[in-house]
């Protein structure tokens, strides 16, 4: 049996549920995708998600807040302000790119619609996975919520290949 009391106190810290304030909500996570394509003013924001203004102006403020977004005067014309993702917000692409594939496989299969393929290859992107330290594939089974303090600490090269 689970001690669900230390259980509980673990994810009352999880960094999902602080996360989740900044980006969780889904225009949030289309504003991101449309940065992700390109999109870099308010009016194309608005204009390619629909969106609200009001409501653009609030989830672009939220992200600037939060470090995930930068403002700064457009090169070609400082009267208009650009929003580039910052490396924080680039980092969340994995992020979204699990969700398009949970989405394809899960949501809507049927819908086909555009794919996201390596530049230089043309090929789809292979599947975003949960991996070791070590680049082992892992289940659900295989992971457990610890405290920091029992974590191993051995450092861990994040830029060498993974296994498939």
């Amino acid at each position: 049996m689970r001690n669900l009391d230390r259980y509980r106190a673990l994810l009352d810290r999880c960094s999902i549920a602080a996360a989740l304030t900044i980006i969780g909500e889904r225009w949030t996570l289309l504003i991101l995708r449309g940065a992700f394509d390109g999109l870099r003013h308010f009016e194309e924001f608005q204009a390619t998600l629909g969106i609200a203004r009001n409501i653009l102006a609030s989830r672009l403020a939220r992200l600037v807040a939060n470090g995930v977004f930068e403002r700064t005067p457009d090169p070609n014309d400082r009267r208009r302000i650009a929003y580039r993702l910052t490396e924080k917000g680039r980092s969340l692409l994995p992020v979204l790119m699990s969700l398009k594939q949970w989405g394809e496989r899960w949501v809507c299969p049927e819908q086909g619609g555009p794919m996201l393929v390596d530049r230089q290859t043309r090929r789809p992107i292979a599947v975003i996975r949960v991996r070791s330290a070590d680049g082992r594939p892992l289940a659900l089974k295989d992971l457990l919520w610890v405290e920091r303090n029992e974590v191993e600490t051995a450092p861990v090269n994040e830029d060498r290949p993974r296994v498939s």
